[in-house]
């Protein structure tokens, strides 16, 4: 789908006028201005705890709450919701500490929420999808962030007179029923889109991960015939059964091993001029002023008692407290890490880069998953469970044959993955950009 600004695609109306507020600027001649204290009447419908439970998100509006869920918004839900307010289809419904997200919408069905929320009626003539679509455009929200006051984001609260003061952008009833339609029709082609490109992301996540584990696992291996990876069957690579049901056959020569004759654990003291480190799922083991800069937020910094934290030498891996979901983290510079995680150093001659791959594929980490009965999530794993999983070692010119491979080859999935979201992040600022011009007159669309 080509993405073109909506204003170049898009006419403008014939004429417009001054809306008498800065931030709304001109609307087109016929459109009105009129304040939500006008269009919405507050109600407060209790006592029917067998209606289906609702929930009011930032992402869709109001929705069924899944049950199954006991996290779902991280709500408790009582046992008695008789204290619950009725939400009619059609009504408007508002998550008042979260209205500055964009946590609020016009219910698809009749159901209950939470009695913190509030409901509305309309009481104009008005289309209640185009009201949906209109007051959940970036713009409107931008405004419900001005109108919540609070002490710190996440605990902002938007008062009924705050909120009845905000303006509202309102077209002749006709023309609002027509550009739903329109948004409603154009936004489902671009959801489409974005779908198409992220089953394609998924995709391509799915082969990166294939790639990585065929090769660590000797599944596929060099040939000097081919001058390429092959699979192994194809290389004339004599295999045998590892003895060891995660890791199944392999090549003949390679050798399995326990862990804890590959690795031990370096148990030295932070040093006086150590760094602070963040242990990431996502970077690996990076200093924390990177991992500021990489995820736009501070993270908190620990000033005192520096000497209790561990050593760590790049290439050193780490065990975290989520090593059970995401593997064993490789150290990309020297410094200290928190004392209750584990550090891993060699114990011989290896390529950080092959086992980096090796600690990160899916058998590895259910196998490492398989040493404990975790009671709760985030259970911290420790050396013995590290040990518990054997490994194998193969020749360390291999082992770099291998890691170079597979920088290669996850550089170019990588490089296909970032393609397709930057694809889809411009999708859906050309949604947004289409949905919030066409409600407030900047474009003609129907």
């Amino acid at each position: 789908m080509e993405v073109t600004t909506a204003k170049a695609k898009y006419p403008q109306y014939p004429a417009y006028k001054d809306s008498g507020i800065e931030w709304l600027g001109e609307i087109p001649e016929g459109w009105e201005i009129e304040r939500l204290g006008t269009l919405l009447s507050p109600k407060s419908i209790k006592g029917q705890p067998n209606l289906p439970l609702l929930s009011i998100t930032r992402e869709l509006g109001v929705i069924e709450r899944d049950l199954e869920d006991e996290d779902s918004n991280h709500n408790y839900i009582p046992d008695d919701l008789s204290g619950y307010k009725v939400i009619q289809k059609g009504q408007f419904g508002m998550n008042k500490m979260k209205a500055w997200q964009g946590s609020y919408g016009v219910s698809p069905k009749t159901g209950i929420i939470s009695p913190a929320y509030y409901v509305f009626d309309f009481t104009s003539e008005i289309d209640p999808n185009f009201f949906h679509i209109a007051i959940r455009s970036k713009s409107y929200v931008a405004f419900f962030g001005q109108a919540s006051d609070g002490v710190r984001i996440g605990q902002w609260d938007l008062s009924k007179s705050r909120m009845k003061a905000i303006p509202f952008i309102l077209p002749p009833l006709p023309e609002q029923t027509a550009i739903a339609y329109f948004l409603d029709d154009k936004c489902a082609k671009i959801d489409r889109a974005i779908a198409q490109k992220e089953k394609l992301i998924a995709l391509l996540k799915e082969r990166k991960q294939i790639v990585i584990q065929n090769a660590v696992t000797g599944k596929t291996v060099w040939s000097e015939e081919a001058q390429a990876f092959v699979p192994v069957a194809e290389s004339g690579v004599e295999v045998r059964d590892s003895g060891v049901e995660w890791i199944g056959e392999i090549p003949a020569h390679w050798e399995v091993v326990r862990s804890k004759f590959l690795f031990v654990q370096r148990k030295e003291k932070a040093k006086k001029n150590d760094i602070q480190l963040s242990a990431t799922q996502a970077y690996g083991v990076i200093p924390q002023d990177e991992y500021e800069q990489r995820v736009g937020r501070r993270v908190v910094k620990i000033q005192f008692h520096l000497d209790k934290r561990k050593h760590v030498k790049t290439d050193d891996f780490v065990i975290s407290m989520r090593s059970f979901q995401g593997g064993l983290e490789r150290a990309w510079s020297s410094g200290c890490i928190r004392s209750s995680y584990v550090v891993l150093k060699a114990a011989k001659k290896l390529d950080a880069e092959y086992y980096s791959y090796l600690f990160k594929t899916t058998k590895y980490i259910t196998a490492l998953q398989s040493t404990a009965n975790f009671i709760r999530d985030g259970q911290d794993l420790n050396f013995d469970n590290f040990s518990k999983v054997d490994l194998f070692t193969l020749p360390i010119q291999e082992q770099r044959q291998i890691g170079q491979f597979l920088q290669i080859q996850t550089t170019k999935i990588n490089q296909a993955i970032t393609l397709q979201q930057t694809q889809i992040d411009k999708l859906k600022e050309y949604k947004a950009t289409l949905i919030d011009s066409a409600v407030r007159g900047k474009i003609k669309v129907v």
